[in-house]
């Protein structure tokens, strides 16, 4: 599926996106609403101009239209890794794109995001997972670091982290094992404008994700753990 054929299908009575190379902006009308569009396709990378132009239409949204909700169609290999981006501070420029992000739900944006072909990494963890919600189509792939990078930070060797990935979706990519963790909220599958509709009208919950994994076997000690650490502050 391209852009466009995702657009129409979550937006059958009409949008107005514009696409600049692989980034595209604008609105769509689901069920009477209009929803500001942000995505991204071809899987691409994130670097510094992208994230600028991401962010200056995010606080354009705050500025313009209080509340209105924000949905975020993630397609990306993650953040650039070239030398001038690294030398640029890629890093800065994904902080304050996720930044502008936190601040729209703050002022009161709903934020429902789709994955609909790849995430990966920094282009995920600052857009797609900076959501209320995140969803995902079956065909979606999502994998924030692979193993040997995983080895390589955490000094786990390599086969353990390998046999832990056979039984833990911690470990493990793919959609499913996101599902299970409770950072996907649901895989959308048939009419896509009816799914965006109900998801807008879902209660934006921080503690949902930590209450999914734990029902779903995915993280099972988050939700418990963060309730011991916030009762310990409190006492």
């Amino acid at each position: 599926m391209d852009a466009h054929t995702l657009l129409d299908r979550l937006f059958p009575t009409g949008h107005a996106v514009a696409s600049e190379d692989t980034y595209f902006h604008g609105s769509g009308t689901c069920r009477g609403a209009t929803v500001v569009v942000l995505g991204t396709s071809e899987e691409v990378e994130i670097g510094v101009e992208l994230a600028l132009a991401m962010a200056r239409d995010v606080l354009d949204v705050i500025k313009t239209a209080p509340r209105r909700p924000i949905l975020l169609l993630v397609a990306t290999s993650g953040q650039r890794l070239s030398r001038r981006d690294e030398m640029l501070g890629i890093h800065a420029y994904l902080a304050h794109l996720a930044k502008t992000i936190d601040l729209a739900k703050r002022r009161g944006h709903p934020v429902v995001s789709l994955v609909w072909s790849r995430a990966v990494s920094g282009g995920f963890l600052s857009t797609g997972l900076l959501a209320d919600l995140c969803f995902a189509l079956p065909e979606a792939e999502i994998g924030v670091m692979n193993l040997p990078a995983m080895s390589r930070i955490t000094k786990i060797p390599l086969e353990r982290l390998e046999s832990l990935s056979l039984t833990s979706p911690v470990f493990a990519p793919g959609v499913e094992n996101y599902l299970r963790m409770g950072a996907i909220e649901a895989i959308w599958q048939g009419d896509l404008e009816a799914h965006l509709d109900a998801a807008f009208r879902l209660p934006s919950d921080r503690e949902r994700r930590r209450a999914l994994g734990e029902v779903r076997g995915g993280r099972q000690l988050a939700r418990s753990v963060a309730e011991r650490v916030r009762s310990h502050e409190r006492g």
